[in-house]
C-alpha cells in the first residue's frame, strides 16, 4: 500500500471514530435534557439546536443549557443559624388584616423559600436616580457598623466612583464593608476599581467569577440582584443598578439620552431581616464566612402600615419561586393588573393567566419601553404583543426613555418590586430578589405612579399594530424563536 493510500486510509479511521464520539456526545446531551424533564418547548428547543448546529449547538448547550437545580446555596444548619429567631415566629395570618388573596400569596412564599413575615415596616419609593442615589449616600455615610451591598452592573463612572469613594471611606473609619458584584455585569470594569477598594478593607468579591477552566459552569448564571443593607436601620432594595445612566441616560444610545425610568425602594423595618439574610446566603454560597454576627438587631417600626416579604429566586431552588408568586397573583386578581418591565417574555403559564385575567373583564395593563437597550430582547418581547391584545389586555409603549422598572400590581393590596423582569431569564436563569407588599396605602402610591407614566406612554392599538413592516414580523418571529433559552 502506498504512503499516501495509508495516509488516505488513516484519516478516513480517525473521521470516522470522531464522527462516532461527536454522535454519541449529542445523544448523551440530547438523553441529558430530557432526563431532567423542563418545559417541553425548552427540551424541544435544546434538542433542535443539538441537532441542527454541530459543533456549535454542544458550545451553546455547555453555555447556556445546563442545569443548577439541586445545588445548595447553603446548608440547612447554617440557614437555621441565620434565621435565628425569624425561624421560630408565627405569624398568624389571619391575625394581620391583610385580604383572603393576600394571604393565599403569603402563604404560598412560606411553602417556596424561608418562612416569613414582616410586619412593621416603612417604604419610601424612588423613581427618580438622583433622589435614590442621594439617599444611598447620605446613609452609607451615617453607617457605623457594616454595610452590605450587592448589585449586577457596578459602573465606573461618576456615581460608580462615589460609590465607591464612600465605601472605601467608611472602610478606612473601620466599618465592616462587604461588597457582592457580579463578574459578568460588571466586567467591564477595571480590576483596579476594586482593588482600590479592597486595598481600603472592603471586601469586594465578584459572583459566580467566570474563569478559563469554569466559563461553561458560570457564565449563564448571573446574579441580578440589587440590595443594599446600613446597620440593620435601613435597607434598599429595586431595579436600578449603580450606573449614571439613572441619573443622566445613556450619552451612547440616542433613544435613551433622559435618564431611566426606574424603582427602587428605601425600607425602615422588620423586613431588613430578609435582606440581610439573602445577602448572607450569597455571601456564604462565594465560600465566604457566615454573617452571623450581622443579623441581630434591626429597627422596627412597629406602627408602620406595610407588611411585607422577601422573595430570593434563582436556578439553584427547587421552584421558580418568583415566577409562581406571580402566578398565583394574577389569578387571584378581581379588578385590575398593572405590569411594568424593560422585556416581556413570559413562560406559557404566565402568558395564559394574563390571557384569562383579560378575557374576564379583568384590567390588564403592560407597560414596556418603546426602545429597549437590546435589539434581540425587543423583537422577542414585541412578539408577544399580538396575542396580548387579541385578549383584550392593554400594552402601552413607554416613549423617551428607557422603562427599566420591574413592578406587579394587583387589585388595592399586593404590590411585588424589585430586580425581577418579566422574562425567562429572570424566572429561570438569573439569581433574584423581590419585595412583596400588603398594604393598600403603598397598592395605591404605586397605583398613582403608574399612573402617571401613563401620560409618557403611547398605548397600542391592535389594527395599528397588525400594520407594522413585514421586516419587523419577521424579526419579530425569528427572535421568538430563541426566547425559551435567552
Amino acid at each position: 500500500m502506498s504512503v499516501l493510500a495509508q495516509s488516505v486510509s488513516y484519516s478516513y479511521v480517525v473521521f470516522i471514530i470522531f464522527t462516532i464520539l461527536y454522535v454519541l456526545t449529542i445523544l448523551g446531551l440530547i438523553g441529558v435534557v430530557i432526563s431532567e424533564n423542563r418545559n417541553p418547548v425548552k427540551s424541544l428547543a435544546w434538542v433542535a439546536v443539538l441537532i441542527l448546529l454541530p459543533v456549535l449547538g454542544v458550545f451553546l448547550f455547555l453555555l447556556f443549557g445546563r442545569s443548577l437545580k439541586g445545588v445548595r446555596m447553603i446548608s440547612r444548619r447554617k440557614s437555621n443559624k441565620l434565621l435565628g429567631d425569624v425561624a421560630n415566629e408565627k405569624i398568624d395570618l389571619d391575625q394581620t388584616g391583610i385580604n383572603d388573596e393576600s394571604k393565599q400569596i403569603a402563604r404560598l412564599v412560606n411553602s417556596i423559600v424561608e418562612p416569613h413575615f414582616f410586619t412593621g415596616n416603612e417604604i419610601e419609593i424612588f423613581t427618580s436616580g438622583q433622589e435614590k442615589f442621594d439617599a444611598l449616600k447620605r446613609d452609607m455615610l451615617a453607617a457605623k457598623e457594616y454595610i452590605h451591598l450587592q448589585y449586577y452592573i457596578f459602573a465606573r463612572d461618576k456615581i460608580g466612583r462615589e460609590i465607591r469613594d464612600i465605601l472605601v471611606q467608611k472602610a478606612q473609619e473601620g466599618v465592616k464593608v462587604r461588597v457582592i458584584y457580579d463578574h459578568i455585569g460588571s466586567f467591564l470594569l477595571n480590576m483596579s476599581f476594586f482593588r482600590k477598594m479592597r486595598k481600603a478593607g472592603v471586601e469586594a468579591y465578584p459572583f459566580l467569577k467566570v474563569t478559563i477552566m469554569e466559563f461553561a459552569n458560570r457564565l449563564n448564571w448571573r446574579n441580578h440582584r440589587k440590595m443594599v443593607i446600613i446597620d440593620g436601620k435601613v435597607g434598599y432594595i429595586g431595579g436600578m443598578n449603580i450606573a449614571d445612566r439613572y441619573v443622566t441616560g445613556s450619552k451612547h444610545k440616542l433613544k435613551h439620552k433622559q435618564p431611566w425610568r426606574d424603582t427602587h425602594l428605601r425600607i425602615v423595618g422588620n423586613a431588613l431581616k430578609g435582606l440581610q439574610y439573602s445577602f448572607a446566603v450569597d455571601w456564604n454560597f462565594m465560600k465566604r464566612d457566615l454573617l452571623t454576627e450581622t443579623t441581630a438587631t434591626y429597627n422596627a417600626a412597629p406602627d408602620a402600615p406595610d407588611a411585607m416579604q422577601i422573595v430570593s429566586s434563582g436556578p439553584t431552588g427547587r421552584w421558580n419561586a418568583i415566577s409562581h408568586v406571580f402566578l398565583k397573583a394574577i389569578a387571584n386578581a378581581k379588578r385590575s393588573v398593572f405590569i411594568q418591565t424593560p422585556y416581556f417574555l413570559p413562560t406559557d403559564g404566565l402568558l395564559k393567566v394574563l390571557q384569562s385575567a383579560a378575557l374576564a373583564k379583568i384590567d390588564v395593563r403592560l407597560m414596556v419601553p418603546r426602545t429597549p437597550d437590546s435589539r434581540l430582547l425587543k423583537y422577542s418581547s414585541y412578539s408577544y404583543i399580538k396575542e396580548c391584545l387579541q385578549a383584550g389586555i392593554k400594552v402601552y409603549f413607554y416613549e423617551n426613555t428607557m422603562m427599566h422598572s420591574k413592578c406587579v400590581i394587583v387589585d388595592d393590596e399586593f404590590v411585588t418590586t424589585g430586580s425581577t423582569n418579566f422574562d425567562f431569564r429572570s424566572f429561570e436563569h438569573n439569581f433574584e430578589c423581590n419585595v412583596m407588599v400588603y398594604s393598600k396605602q403603598f397598592n395605591e402610591r404605586m397605583k398613582r405612579i403608574f399612573m402617571a407614566d401613563l401620560k409618557n406612554c403611547t398605548r397600542i392599538i391592535l389594527p395599528h399594530w397588525r400594520r407594522r413592516p413585514a421586516q419587523q414580523r419577521v424579526l419579530e418571529s425569528l427572535a421568538r424563536l430563541m426566547s425559551p433559552i435567552l
